[in-house]
């Protein structure tokens, strides 16, 4: 089912690009089957029993990380947290030196989490492990998209003539091009809305529609996504203040109301209250889907595992 990927016939899922819609519905179906099994409070121990997850995360992600956790402890893995600012990684030791170490450890499935692009694909070069990109600078973090994804279509029935508005920090946000891809890909319109200072110069050639107006950006929107302001990628005087920005561009109840009356609401997390999204927003019991893109995530992360065992990791 994944013959038509590269990523996926290399044994690695390193970005959404690449992947065709087949390919996500699959993988949506099967995740659909965990979210069932994991609602039941029944495991299905034997799909890696014996084998090794590593999670070598060298930014912090307690959500991701925990996630993939889950994910590898309810199919049965032996998963070993890999605690970067304690490893020898912080004392000069290089990626390939890493890399090194991994095969010598016989590592079956390895999660990456790096804050520069391209990391996971350059450890996927040099490890036998099956390579799973868990955020790689500002390219790709395609598990989010895919739960996203999956998120939208359980509450909206379907994932194909939908329009969806992905508003805040674009230039910083590899959730947001992984869903930008995703999205696309699968029929959506999608929109993007941020300040000039934080929507990338390249975003014509991404499918998508920019916008700099959030009320012109959320009319007719069923589904509004805000992002995590990327403080820790910016440079100072990408915007004015944390307040200035919330004024125009933190989803409240008043832009929201511009999407359609049944839009969602989505982020995926951490959050800035009172920054991106107000809390009352993010509470709405009737908009918001935020809890439920967690539990999606653990689903969503078993079927990526299933995946790759099938393919013969």
């Amino acid at each position: 089912m994944w013959s038509n990927h590269v990523l996926m016939t290399n044994r690695h899922l390193l970005g959404i690009q690449g992947l065709n819609p087949p390919a996500i519905t699959s993988l949506l179906d099967l995740a659909e089957n965990y979210v069932l099994l994991n609602r039941s409070g029944k495991t299905q121990r034997d799909l890696l029993r014996g084998r090794t997850l590593i999670n070598l995360f060298f930014e912090d992600s307690t959500r991701t990380r925990t996630s993939f956790e889950l994910a590898g402890k309810r199919l049965g893995a032996d998963v070993i947290n890999m605690s970067v600012s304690t490893s020898s990684v912080t004392k000069g030791e290089t990626l390939l030196d890493t890399a090194a170490t991994l095969n010598a450890m016989n590592c079956d499935l390895l999660v990456v989490r790096h804050s520069q692009s391209g990391a996971p694909a350059l450890l996927a070069q040099k490890v036998e492990a099956s390579v799973i990109n868990a955020g790689d600078g500002t390219h790709e973090h395609p598990t989010q998209a895919l739960l996203d994804a999956l998120t939208i279509r359980r509450r909206k029935g379907r994932l194909d003539g939908l329009t969806i508005a992905i508003c805040g920090d674009i230039a910083h946000s590899r959730v947001a091009r992984s869903n930008m891809l995703l999205l696309s890909m699968m029929g959506n319109h999608v929109r993007v809305i941020a300040p000039p200072t934080l929507m990338p110069a390249q975003i014509g050639s991404l499918g998508v529609t920019p916008y700099n107006d959030m009320v012109e950006g959320l009319k007719g929107a069923d589904i509004v996504m805000a992002l995590r302001l990327q403080k820790e990628r910016m440079n100072k005087g990408l915007i004015p203040s944390e307040r200035e920005f919330f004024a125009f561009y933190g989803l409240n109840a008043e832009k929201l109301a511009y999407a359609k009356p049944d839009a969602l609401v989505m982020h995926p997390g951490p959050m800035n209250r009172g920054v991106e999204i107000d809390s009352a927003v993010a509470d709405d019991p009737a908009r918001s889907v935020i809890k439920e893109q967690v539990e999606m995530g653990v689903a969503v992360r078993m079927a990526v595992l299933d995946m790759l065992a099938r393919e013969g990791i």
